[in-house]
């Protein structure tokens, strides 16, 4: 998350509700271990409820995102969602500042699917699964 935008960011798009955040500065000092000021922003934990999904995030430390990409190019995140409006919804708030890289659109799998990188450098895939009536 490198700050809270980030995560205010996903909280705004997935309709979020934030239960819990935790920076890498709230925790206790320890001399043998001292946090990096570059680290103390840094989201060490936070809890977003997502409809019935707790869906739980965290930054890198310092030293620990040594790959080869940047902004987050690594990351991908997978989400269905049961109603194509809603659907339409999210990923058109997740592509606000970013890159659409499959525009959202029916498939054979999914009546409406698309993948996004946000603003951030994440990759979004947004799916839609409707429950067929009994």
């Amino acid at each position: 998350m490198r700050d809270k935008k980030r995560l205010n960011f996903m909280k705004n798009a997935l309709d979020a509700i934030v239960l819990n955040v935790q920076l890498f500065g709230d925790m206790p000092p320890n001399p043998d271990y001292p946090i990096p000021e570059e680290a103390k922003d840094r989201v060490l934990n936070a809890h977003l409820k997502v409809g019935d999904t707790t869906l739980m995030i965290s930054d890198s430390f310092p030293g620990s995102d040594k790959t080869p990409t940047k902004g987050n190019s690594n990351v991908s995140i997978a989400i269905t969602i049961n109603n194509p409006e809603k659907t339409k919804e999210v990923f058109n708030k997740l592509k606000q500042g970013g890159t659409v890289t499959i525009p959202l659109q029916e498939t054979f799998w999914s009546p409406a699917y698309g993948q996004v990188r946000d603003k951030f450098g994440v990759t979004w895939q947004v799916s839609t699964e409707v429950e067929e009536e009994k």
